[in-house]
């Protein structure tokens, strides 16, 4: 019945990585050179987007050629710049009086206090295209430490030195011919858990131990000084994702299945959608299967908690953060 997918069941889509270690932040786009249609959800307030109001249904545009996802707060939209130069190159776009206008779509999550104090740039972001045409179908999107993951934390409640170091996760589902497969960054000022319940990576308690998110939360309400921004300050988390289908959907269709699957951030990630989040979902279907909307949305949700949970299963410890594979090493 139902099968784990890959992105090699969706050929319509194309995706690769670019990132700097040292400066711990980087970039993860998704291509479709023929177009595909796109929609977006998002929950978080304080989110750092671009071109989102064009996925709106009732404007104009149809179709996309890329979503990014980037770390280096607002800053970062700079890589979607260098992604619209590489796909204009390559002859990708809406044909303009001889010119290929790209329709690129992303968003970015605050990685600037993690690592050296640098942001993906339009460099990064035609790297990261590039990468995106080089991988095969066949060859597995890598996890963790890479692109939009690469500075990714979370557990944030009672400051950065309690965080956990976290990354980029993918995860995908098939029924029939159906597939959707889910990619997300995940930077989140909460704890995050595993289908069981069980919390993996957060913040973590005097002993270095995962504490209930709960109870950190409360721990910074009682502080009176937590890790909420000052007014008009920056927001410092954020997660990040995007679900591929080869779905047939409309605009409208495809803005639901990514407003469903911020019931997968809910599930996963506690606290969620707050004020110091700015979460983003897309949803980007290249239309080759006819199949129920519904059916699209309840497999990207589950592939999205699955994604969230490799992403800080895969992570390794960097800039002085312990992983979720650090704890587990230790126990």
């Amino acid at each position: 019945m139902f099968r784990t997918a890959s992105l090699a069941d969706l050929p319509a889509f194309r995706c690769g990585h670019a990132q700097d270690p040292e400066a711990a932040t980087g970039c993860t786009v998704v291509v479709a050179p023929e177009g595909a249609v796109c929609g977006v959800d998002v929950r978080g307030g304080g989110p750092a987007t671009r071109e989102t109001d064009l996925l709106r249904p009732e404007n104009m545009i149809e179709a996309v050629h890329a979503v990014v996802l980037a770390g280096g707060s607002a800053f970062g939209l700079a890589a979607s710049t260098g992604v619209m130069d590489e796909l204009a190159a390559r002859g990708i776009g809406f044909p303009v009086e001889g010119a290929r206008v790209p329709i690129v779509v992303g968003a970015c999550l605050f990685d600037l206090l993690v690592g050296e104090s640098a942001h993906p740039d339009a460099a990064m972001g035609a790297e990261a295209c590039a990468a995106a045409f080089a991988r095969t179908a066949e060859e597995p999107l890598a996890e963790g430490n890479v692109g939009a993951g690469c500075g990714a934390t979370v557990g944030k409640l009672l400051g950065g030195e309690r965080a956990m170091k976290s990354g980029l996760g993918t995860c995908g589902l098939a029924l029939g011919e159906l597939a959707v497969v889910a990619i997300v960054a995940v930077n989140a000022l909460g704890n995050v858990r595993d289908g069981d319940g069980t919390w993996i990576a957060g913040c973590r308690d005097d002993e270095g131990r995962v504490m209930d998110p709960l109870a950190a939360f409360g721990a910074m309400a009682a502080s009176g000084d937590g890790t909420a921004p000052a007014a008009g300050g920056p927001c410092a988390n954020t997660t990040i994702g995007v679900v591929l289908t080869n779905a047939r959907l409309t605009k409208a269709q495809a803005s639901k299945t990514a407003s469903t699957v911020h019931d997968a951030y809910a599930r996963a990630i506690k606290p969620v959608h707050t004020l110091n989040d700015g979460d983003t979902v897309f949803a980007f279907a290249s239309g080759e299967v006819k199949a129920l909307p519904d059916a699209v949305s309840v497999l990207a949700c589950e592939a999205m908690q699955g994604a969230i949970v490799n992403a800080v299963r895969q992570a390794e410890g960097a800039c002085g953060l312990p992983a979720a594979r650090d704890l587990i090493a230790g126990r």
